[in-house]
């Protein structure tokens, strides 16, 4: 499959260039950027020389379409509500990283995201793209999911799906490292802020909380809202979710560990811990693999679960990639085989 990656030079953008690089069923036909034109990106980017030389160009739906099979957009949030639109309209095939299509409800993306949405008839077109469960067959519009969410989701959706825990009971606590917060600069993320230091932000406000909730209510309607709060960490790549929900009365350790064991048996990029192990960052950076452990505490009916990902892998490149290979019905681990980086 021919492909195009438009905003190629943010975090996300790269990520996708490094890892469809070596993808065996995709050429990278071109790259686009808003600001950037007509260097190649490897003068932007050394670390890239001799490894991908394409230009930057500007974004031409028109000259896309005619060369591409399908269309990558991994441009911050309000970009590709407008920009994909010609692709939408003629169906041509759009995987969008950003949070533009997530939320079904337009009301819903002017509150959390501050911009208008999407037109009402593109959100009908898309599919929110959570690679590990069951997704159409002949998808046109991928909502990518957001990062923390990935790592929510994967790590209460046994939980919810077999109604274990009470439905108003959801407390997620993110963590997560700098790259998440794209390459725009704050002063939260001055090396002297980040470096040594841990903060909370975005409390209650954060704009992945919207689609979060509308993923469990798909499977239980009568969960009403979830609690959630993230935090900046001093490290480059990585999400370590804290999940905590209070089981239903008569509820055991073993059943707990039974739900996950049956809903994520099979599937290639979970790995569940061992007993009472519970994963750390540093085994999945560089990887599309979601590390989840778990344990139920009987004295206060408290059921813990942690998992990690890379937000730049398994939290939006890898997982984007992961919904190719679906949409191309190759196996979902082609190109995405990676051992993580490790130490």
């Amino acid at each position: 499959m021919k492909v195009s990656i438009i905003g190629v030079t943010g975090y996300s953008g790269l990520e996708l260039l490094r890892l469809l690089s070596t993808h065996p069923n995709v050429e990278i036909v071109s790259i686009h950027s808003h600001s950037q034109n007509g260097e190649a990106i490897d003068r932007r980017f050394p670390h890239l020389k001799h490894l991908i030389e394409l230009p930057l160009k500007e974004v031409d739906p028109e000259k896309i379409m005619e060369n591409a099979d399908l269309v990558f957009f991994a441009a911050p949030s309000g970009v590709a509500k407008d920009q994909a639109l010609p692709f939408i309209e003629k169906q041509f095939p759009v995987i969008d990283l950003s949070g533009d299509y997530r939320l079904k409800n337009p009301a819903q993306y002017k509150k959390w995201y501050g911009k208008t949405s999407a037109p009402i008839e593109a959100l009908e077109q898309a599919t929110y793209g959570l690679a590990d469960f069951d997704l159409p067959k002949d998808l046109k519009l991928i909502a990518n999911p957001g990062c923390y969410a990935t790592a929510a989701i994967l790590s209460v959706a046994p939980l919810v799906k077999q109604q274990l825990i009470e439905k108003n009971s959801i407390i997620f606590d993110g963590k997560s490292g700098l790259s998440g917060a794209g390459k725009k600069l704050s002063e939260a993320s001055h090396y002297t802020e980040a470096n040594d230091n841990m903060s909370v932000y975005k409390l209650n406000q954060h704009q992945h909380i919207p689609e979060i909730i509308q993923q469990l209510q798909s499977w239980d309607a009568e969960i009403p809202a979830i609690q959630f709060s993230t935090a900046l960490i001093p490290v480059t790549r990585g999400i370590l979710m804290t999940t905590y929900c209070r089981a239903k009365e008569g509820v055991t350790s073993e059943a707990v560990r039974q739900a996950f064991e049956a809903e994520y048996e099979g599937k290639a990029f979970i790995r569940l811990q061992e007993g009472q192990d519970f994963p750390c960052i540093k085994q999945v950076v560089g990887s599309n693999y979601c590390d989840i452990g778990m344990a139920y505490n009987e004295a206060t009916q408290t059921i813990t679960v942690v998992s990690v990902i890379d937000n730049l892998v398994k939290g939006a490149a890898g997982q984007a990639i992961q919904n190719l290979n679906l949409l191309m019905n190759v196996p979902e681990t082609t190109g995405l085989e990676l051992v993580p980086v490790y130490p």
